[in-house]
Order: structure tokens, then C-alpha cells, then sequence
């Protein structure tokens, strides 16, 4: 479960992703920002998101990461969930939710270096949704 609080200029996304994607991890900063030094979430992320369930990254954030300024050691990284099972109407729907966005355009790829794959808009006080494209593996 992930609770979302939202509100004022804080929204949420939520992307549906083909469930053979269930583990990989996708990574989200400002659109156009992605070549930049990673920021942890800066000023656009609200709440924790490494480590914490339900906040971003829907498991404890316990393995190290690349050489690309991916936190090695601790070290910035660019906020990342896992792509989940959650029940849906009785069937597992999978999907990566990111609960705590500030207003804005955002970039998304598979970490750690996918090409971008989608690029979303999310509005305060709403959920934004969004479907994986097919042609992004």
C-alpha cells in the first residue's frame, strides 16, 4: 500500500508498466534535468524517499548503485521505485508510484541508464497517470 498525500502544488504519479518489468527500478527527475548531477528528489521531491516503504522506492533501499552518480556509498541519486504487483479489482496490476511531486514535468527511465522513456505532467492535488510505452526495453 502507499498512502499519497497530496495537495496545494504537491501531486502524485502513478505508471502502469507490463508486469515483465515487476522488479526493475525507475528512476524520475525534472524533465531536462536528467544530465545534471542527480539531486535526491531536491526541491521537487516531497518526503523521504530511499529506504522507506510507501515514499518512493516500495523497499527497503539496501543495495549499492553504479558508477554514474548513482550513490555508491551514499553518494546523490535521482529518486527510483520498483516496479510492483498491486491488487487491482482482484487481479495484480504492476505499476511504480511515485507519491509526493511537486508541480511539473518529469522525465522517467530504467535505472541505470535506459534511454527516457516517458516524459508526464503532474498537477498539484491530482494523480497523474501514465502507461509504460512498449518500445521502451
Amino acid at each position: 500500500m502507499v498512502v499519497l498525500d497530496i495537495g496545494g502544488d504537491v501531486g502524485a504519479l502513478v505508471v502502469s508498466v507490463p508486469e515483465r518489468y515487476a522488479g526493475a527500478e525507475i528512476e524520475i527527475c525534472p524533465a531536462g534535468r536528467r544530465a545534471s548531477r542527480p539531486d535526491e528528489g531536491g526541491d521537487w521531491w516531497v518526503g523521504e524517499w530511499r529506504g522507506s516503504h510507501g515514499e518512493g522506492h516500495d523497499h527497503p533501499h539496501n543495495h549499492s548503485h553504479d558508477d554514474s552518480g548513482h550513490h555508491p556509498a551514499g553518494g546523490p541519486a535521482w529518486p527510483h521505485v520498483a516496479v510492483l504487483g498491486r491488487p487491482v479489482g482482484g487481479r495484480l496490476e504492476f505499476g511504480a508510484v511515485y507519491p509526493g511531486l511537486k508541480a511539473g514535468n518529469y522525465d522517467l527511465w530504467f535505472r541505470p541508464d535506459g534511454a527516457t522513456a516517458l516524459t508526464v505532467t503532474v498537477r498539484g492535488a491530482q494523480v497523474a497517470t501514465a502507461g509504460w510505452p512498449e518500445t521502451s526495453a
